[in-house]
């Protein structure tokens, strides 16, 4: 094999025809070339090991065969430290894989719509997913973007996104029902700072008229907010356990945080769940890793992310959109992290 990169030019020479020709045979332009010239160009193509530029062949195809996925730049936290994400983008990826596309992960500044705009332009993407962008920054960006995208966990209204998204309220509040049912009454949320609708808003709304069904107010003082990283969990279980050791269960909106919770109740020298019951969400693969095994909500990442990609490879052939918008179930996995006060 040469050091040398083979050109059409080569190829033509050798072929003794036009670079028109060429050029028509490798981009698969059949119907303007006779079938022996056909043959004869690619059969000189591969005896020359002649690899075609992907940046070529998407200039001439106007595609660039290529899918963004972004997520909100978050300050000191690594984009892949969320296992929700690296799930999710793995399944995203191997479908992009399977239908002939390349995936760019990147992190963008989620208060600075204009760069977003930039970002998908010089990189001249197909289609995009953008992952963990509130409602109020999809709103902003949509009219700036002209490429198909696909939001996940978004409860924008707008016919002109695709948005697919949980039942996240009925997961707030089966997770909250199960604790009643097992006779807790002090039972604590624990989860992002709530600031506008979406998915931590939806959870606490579940968690909150689960409450009221039992004839319980919402305590104020046992709403945590926190960010969703395991320390921050852990620091939850502390503060929970010192300053509310009253509370006998814990809702958190992640099961990451739920593993950090556990972690420091023990760290303040108290049980799970002897003292302190906790439920997650998302059932993934860490909430049997625990000891005792998580107690969860789950959401199927694996359809999520399948039908997200689904929806973007319709858009970006301009085929039929059946819904802008896919809602996709939850259930309880019970397993031992909450202990029966009524048995």
């Amino acid at each position: 094999m040469s050091a040398v990169a083979v050109t059409l030019k080569d190829i033509a020479n050798e072929a003794g025809t036009t670079l028109m020709t060429v050029s028509n045979v490798i981009n698969g332009r059949y119907d303007k070339v006779s079938q022996a010239t056909v043959d004869r160009v690619r059969a000189i193509a591969e005896k020359l090991d002649y690899v075609p530029s992907a940046t070529a062949r998407s200039l001439a195809a106007r595609s660039s065969r290529l899918v963004g996925v972004l997520l909100p730049d978050s300050a000191g936290h690594d984009v892949l430290v969320s296992p929700h994400n690296v799930a999710v983008i793995g399944v995203i990826e191997g479908m992009l894989r399977e239908n002939g596309y390349y995936l760019l992960l990147r992190s963008i500044p989620p208060s600075d719509p204009a760069s977003v705009t930039a970002a998908l332009r010089s990189w001249n993407l197909d289609g995009a997913v953008f992952i963990g962008f509130l409602d109020s920054q999809i709103r902003t960006m949509r009219p700036t973007l002209d490429t198909s995208m696909v939001v996940l966990d978004s409860y924008e209204k707008n016919s002109d996104v695709m948005n697919v998204r949980l039942n996240d309220r009925k997961g707030g509040y089966i997770a909250t029902r199960h604790l009643l049912d097992k006779g807790h009454t002090r039972i604590a949320f624990v989860g992002p700072k709530i600031t506008e609708r979406g998915v931590v808003k939806e959870r606490f709304s579940g968690y909150r008229k689960a409450l009221r069904e039992a004839g319980i107010p919402v305590d104020e003082s046992l709403i945590v907010a926190t960010d969703v990283a395991h320390a921050s969990g852990v620091e939850a279980g502390r503060f929970l356990s010192t300053e509310h050791p009253d509370v006998t269960a814990v809702f958190a909106t992640a099961d990451l945080l739920a593993a950090g919770i556990m972690e420091g109740v023990r760290a303040a020298g108290r049980d799970v769940p002897a003292d302190l019951s906790v439920v997650g969400f998302d059932n993934l693969d860490l909430a049997t890793y625990v000891s005792p095994q998580l107690t969860t909500v789950t959401q199927d990442l694996t359809a999520k992310a399948t039908r997200a990609v689904e929806l973007l490879l319709m858009s970006m052939r301009s085929e039929s959109i059946p819904a802008a918008e896919t809602v996709m179930d939850v259930q309880l996995v019970e397993r031992g992290s909450v202990r029966d006060l009524t048995a």
